[in-house]
């Protein structure tokens, strides 16, 4: 662009209003994915410095339990899967009836749990005993829940339901202030990215800090590329429902309560994701299996939040088991994406040698 706009709050509105007109067309995208020039940043796991706060505390062992929030998404299912090969899992849903054939054959490994943690923070008597029982017993804490970054029926109560009408509605109740109704909806306790991605996941974790009778060992949050760049292009575009905002906050709360309690804390940025949907849950030995046939499987990662691209969900959640298995990445953030190429011989060498 050759000229600066006149006004910069008006173009940020604009730009916003735009945005999520848009999303009600397309209400069934995910998210962005930007293809920009790679960008490698080569280190060794010999570096000791934690990024933030963190303490050292033991690795997770065979055995041990972790607590998978988000376990019928369709990453928090191939985690909760992935993770079910070393350790015990308690599989924090919403309705397990969704995801039960899924995870056929592994019922003495994964169990699953009935939460609405939307519901969870505003009942009298919470915790539920659903909840208090997948947390008790766990020493690991992934966090594999979502939303859209703009108004989908994801943003519904149920997931499913058509939500363009509250939209409108919102809208001109507040006059076409976005930000006003985005903040009505969030009153609402709609699925909107203040309440799934910051004031669940601050529960969640400060539930699991106050609940959990075993040694807490780490937590892990699966977040999104751009959450450090909220204010560089392309990422405003993205955040113009506040998605970004959220999960920064989520990040926050992940490690404040990290440093306070004396666990490790992982933060794990995956750019747009694709793949799947996965139906069946035959894979040999790595979860790349599930999706052999694409033809960017190769792994690029790099501490912080630098990396552009796309992220498989395989990939994810396969990378996610993989810092639980060989210990890698505490007390970090770092950004994963797939490049061209075939799937890494072993990915967890990669990861301590890279992280």
């Amino acid at each position: 662009r050759e000229t600066a706009p006149p006004s910069r709050p008006t173009m940020k509105a604009s730009t916003t209003l735009v945005a999520l007109v848009a999303s009600l067309i397309t209400s069934d995208v995910e998210g962005f994915g930007f293809e920009l020039p790679k960008i490698q940043l080569p280190w060794t796991a010999e570096d000791p410095a934690p990024a933030t706060g963190g303490t050292i505390t033991s690795a997770l062992e065979p055995g041990d339990t972790v607590a998978v929030v988000g376990a019928s998404g369709n990453v928090g299912k191939l985690v909760a899967l992935r993770l079910s090969d070393s350790y015990k899992v308690n599989g924090i849903v919403r309705d397990s009836s969704s995801v039960e054939d899924f995870f056929e054959g592994r019922e003495g490994k994964i169990e699953l749990r009935n939460v609405d943690l939307l519901d969870e923070m505003n009942a009298p008597s919470s915790p539920s005993e659903q909840l208090r029982g997948a947390l008790e017993s766990a020493n690991a804490l992934v966090i594999c829940t979502g939303t859209t970054a703009f108004p989908t029926k994801a943003w519904s109560r149920s997931g499913e339901a058509d939500i363009a009408g509250d939209v409108i509605s919102a809208l001109l109740d507040n006059k076409f202030d976005v930000q006003a109704a985005i903040a009505s909806l969030d009153e609402q306790s709609f699925n909107t990215p203040a309440n799934v991605d910051a004031s669940a996941n601050e529960y969640i974790v400060d539930q699991w800090v106050r609940l959990a009778k075993v040694p807490k060992k780490r937590v892990v949050m699966l977040s999104s590329i751009g959450v450090q760049r909220r204010d560089q292009m392309p990422f405003p575009i993205l955040n113009a429902c506040g998605v970004l905002n959220a999960k920064a906050r989520g990040e926050a709360a992940i490690e404040k309560a990290a440093a306070d309690n004396g666990f490790s804390y992982t933060i794990v940025r995956p750019g747009q994701l694709f793949g799947g949907p996965y139906t069946n849950n035959y894979y040999l030995g790595t979860l790349f299996q599930l999706d052999k046939d694409a033809s960017t499987q190769d792994v690029e990662v790099g501490r912080g939040d630098e990396l552009l691209g796309d992220t498989l969900r395989s990939t994810l959640a396969e990378v996610t088991a993989q810092i639980c298995e060989t210990d890698c990445a505490r007390d970090m953030d770092f950004a994963v994406v797939n490049v061209k190429g075939e799937p890494p011989s072993d990915i967890g060498a990669r990861l301590k040698a890279q992280l």
